[in-house]
């Protein structure tokens, strides 16, 4: 008997290796190719218009598509949109879908699903984060702001394969635009008829190469090739499925031990290690992006722009790049990181110049003057128990350690620390429950527009509550001028504004140290995104 349970055991297990191995034949049978990997945190939603986050975007961009899509090489290309064109009056496009687009139920994507879809991000009830990405259209923002009407919004759908788009003014980058999660259509049909659709697997449908298959709240989320995808000829996997870990060691630990295939977030010290020894499976990701801190402006004594600039110029961004992230991050100039262009074809972060610096003497002078004008002592401030609030994370943790040591070193000022999951984190910044808070952003397409106007007075985005009539004056004038050298001169004139206030420390500028298995090939990596899989494959 026991003979026979062994047998039966060996068997079991024998069949779970074929299931489960990544490109294993046996017989005539070739088993599933199932990318493994980590998303790091729990996404808030997998609903394309009310998604904020990376821990989001990564899931999102392998289920759905827009009407374009960003190529290997980082150009924009065609997505669902077939052919597009732009009428003589530089506000007016004209998208033409393809015919053999289709959501994972097998319904065909139309430009009413468009339509619905961006007018849906926009209704004010939906209370959507990212709506301001949708200003770009006309009426747009009158509409979200319960100023206008949803009939007057700039995106119609003449028939089933053809979407007209009306912009407010005319806007260089709008096609990338059609490329970023929130113009991401979704299934009108589906929506209307359950409202919770995104919150399970079992109702999720989606447009891209990937759909929803499981969803194991904080646990896993599984998406399987979509086989009603026009280009499913060229997706070679057959699933990706990303453990939800916080804990980048375990999840390094559990990839270096065979149980991950890739992972897009790899702690410093292991970065470091792989450069070192020229690990053929380290890849250092190109990355437009900006690590920060926000300041809570609306408490004493950081309503003082001295004391915001003094905890500024004592942090020490080249010891925290070369000692402690090592992973070719550049220290921080200002807000705008480098990769985009300017008016004149040239790196737009040049032309701003350096708008940060690291000044101890300066940042001691500033402090002392600071505080006696917010009427506080530096033992009463000490007094205070501030708080630098951070998400979980062994980078954020020991960047964090080494700005409170530098403050304290350089200022006299204890900082407590605190980490929370990345969606607690998120809802608190929203909710002005911080002192002082770690925050990132990578771009959302290649333009400075997208750093700078997340500190527009009314952005939903701007966590620090900045307020200054004159950058909100300049990010209008950049948003609504045809003229390329007044855009990029206001924007430039906006930065130095933000950076003379300093409503936010930026760090340094980001890069995305990512590894992966040497059998995994066709990853890339534009520099807006995390890395694409839709194209990977698995060969052993």
């Amino acid at each position: 008997m026991k003979k026979k349970l062994v047998t039966l055991a060996s068997l079991f297990l024998a069949l779970t290796f074929v299931l489960t191995g990544c490109g294993t034949k046996t017989g005539n049978e070739t088993a599933k190719k199932v990318l493994r990997t980590n998303n790091s945190s729990e996404p808030g939603s997998l609903d394309p218009a009310l998604a904020q986050g990376t821990h989001e975007s990564w899931v999102l961009q392998h289920i759905f598509q827009g009407l374009m899509d960003y190529a290997e090489d980082g150009t924009i290309v065609n997505g669902v949109a077939e052919s597009y064109e732009l009428a003589d009056d530089n506000v007016t496009y004209t998208f033409k879908l393809r015919k053999d687009a289709k959501w994972s139920n097998g319904d065909p994507v139309t430009a009413e699903d468009f339509e619905f879809a961006w007018k849906r991000a926009l209704d004010p009830e939906l209370a959507a984060d990212y709506a301001y990405q949708l200003y770009y259209l006309k009426g747009g923002q009158a509409y979200n702001e319960g100023k206008g009407s949803k009939d007057d919004v700039g995106v119609k759908a003449i028939d089933a394969q053809t979407l007209e788009v009306v912009l407010e003014v005319p806007t260089g980058y709008f096609l990338e635009l059609t490329a970023f999660y929130t113009y991401y259509p979704v299934n009108k049909k589906v929506v209307e008829a359950n409202a919770d659709w995104a919150k399970d697997a079992k109702s999720h449908v989606s447009n891209g190469a990937f759909k929803l298959t499981t969803w194991e709240h904080n646990s896993k989320i599984v998406i399987e090739k979509n086989t009603s995808f026009f280009d499913a000829a060229k997706v070679k996997l057959d699933a990706i499925e990303f453990a939800i870990l916080e804990d980048e060691n375990t999840a390094w630990q559990k990839y270096s031990g065979g149980e991950f295939d890739f992972l897009a977030t790899v702690p410093a010290a292991v970065t470091n290690q792989l450069l070192t020894d020229k690990s053929a499976e380290i890849t250092i990701g190109g990355q437009v992006g900006t690590y920060y801190y926000n300041l809570n402006s609306k408490e004493a004594p950081f309503d003082n722009v001295k004391v915001r600039k003094a905890l500024a110029l004592s942090i020490d961004r080249q010891t925290i790049v070369s000692k402690i992230t090592m992973g070719g991050q550049i220290p921080a100039e200002g807000v705008t990181p480098f990769g985009m262009v300017d008016e004149n074809g040239d790196e737009y972060r040049d032309g701003v110049g350096k708008l940060v610096t690291y000044d101890v003497t300066e940042a001691k002078k500033l402090f002392t003057e600071g505080l006696a004008e917010a009427g506080m002592t530096l033992e009463q401030f000490n007094a205070k128990n501030f708080v630098l609030l951070y998400n979980t994370s062994e980078a954020h943790q020991k960047i964090a350690q080494a700005v409170q040591e530098m403050w304290r070193t350089s200022l006299g000022i204890e900082i407590k620390l605190e980490n929370v999951d990345f969606q607690v984190k998120l809802d608190r910044e929203k909710a002005g429950d911080y002192d002082i808070s770690r925050a990132g952003w990578i771009g959302d397409y290649m333009d400075p527009m997208t750093f700078l106007d997340l500190w527009y007075s009314t952005s939903s985005f701007n966590d620090a509550k900045y307020n200054n009539p004159e950058y909100d004056a300049l990010v209008d004038e950049a948003k609504n001028s045809v003229d390329p050298k007044v855009r990029f001169n206001a924007m430039r004139e906006a930065e130095a504004i933000l950076m003379a206030d300093m409503p936010v420390i930026p760090v340094y500028f980001y890069t995305q140290p990512y590894v992966q298995k040497t059998y995994v090939k066709g990853v890339y990596k534009p520099l807006i995104n995390y890395p694409v899989l839709k194209y990977a494959d698995i060969q052993k």
